[in-house]
C-alpha cells in the first residue's frame, strides 16, 4: 500500500501541475518557512533549501511530503515574490529584454523521514517590454505573489521569447523530475 501523499503548498498552480500527471495528493498543508536568502546564498542553493525546510516544516506522520520552491534570478541576484506594484515592476524592468534562470527545487520526505530533491534549471529570455506593456500587466495583479513578479501560465507567457528546460518548472513544479521522485518511494522504498 502506498503511504498517503501531502502536497507542502498552498499553490493551487502545483496542485494542478500534479493533477496533469495523475497525482492527486491525499492532503494539501501549506507549510511556513521563511523566504529570506541567507548571506552570500545562490539563486540555486536558495531553491533547494526552500524546497527541502517546506518538506521538513510539514508534520504528517506515515506519509511522503511534496515541497518545491521557484526562484527567479539574474545572475546571481534573486529577484523576490513580488508583494508590491514596486517589487513587481523592479522585476520586470530587470527581465525586460534580456535573459534570467528559473531555479525550482523540488524536495520529497518518505515517512522514513529520508528527504529526496531535485533542481532544474530553466534559462527564459524576455522581449523588450513598452511602458504600456508593463502597466497593463501591474493591471491585470497576475504579478502578486510570484517569483520574479511574472506568471508564465498567464499573460507573461507574452513575454517569453525563449525557453531553455522546463516549462512546468517556471510555472512551479517540474513535471518529470516530480514523477521520478514519487515512483520512487511508492512503495516506500528510496532508490
Amino acid at each position: 500500500m502506498n503511504a498517503p501523499l501531502v502536497l507542502a503548498s498552498a499553490s493551487q498552480r502545483r496542485l494542478e501541475l500534479l493533477r496533469q500527471i495523475g497525482v492527486e495528493p491525499d492532503a494539501v498543508i501549506a507549510a511556513d518557512v521563511d523566504e529570506t536568502p541567507r548571506r552570500h546564498e545562490t539563486p540555486r542553493a536558495l531553491a533547494l533549501r526552500l524546497a527541502r525546510d517546506k518538506a521538513e516544516a510539514v508534520s504528517a506522520p506515515d506519509a511522503r511530503i511534496l515541497a518545491a520552491d521557484t526562484v527567479v534570478a539574474v545572475g546571481r541576484r534573486i529577484l523576490p515574490k513580488a508583494e508590491t506594484e514596486a517589487q513587481a515592476r523592479a522585476c520586470l524592468a530587470l527581465l525586460s529584454g534580456r535573459g534570467h534562470r528559473v531555479y525550482t527545487g523540488v524536495a520529497l520526505k518518505t515517512p522514513d523521514r529520508r528527504v529526496r530533491e531535485r533542481l532544474v534549471e530553466t534559462r527564459v529570455t524576455f522581449k523588450t517590454l513598452s511602458a504600456a506593456e508593463v502597466e497593463y500587466y501591474i493591471a491585470s495583479g497576475e504579478w502578486q505573489g510570484k517569483a520574479g513578479g511574472y506568471a508564465a501560465q498567464g499573460l507573461a507567457g507574452g513575454f517569453m521569447i525563449s525557453i531553455v528546460g522546463s516549462y512546468s518548472s517556471v510555472v512551479g513544479l517540474p513535471l518529470y523530475e516530480t514523477a521520478n521522485l514519487l515512483q520512487g518511494t511508492r512503495t516506500g522504498e528510496v532508490k
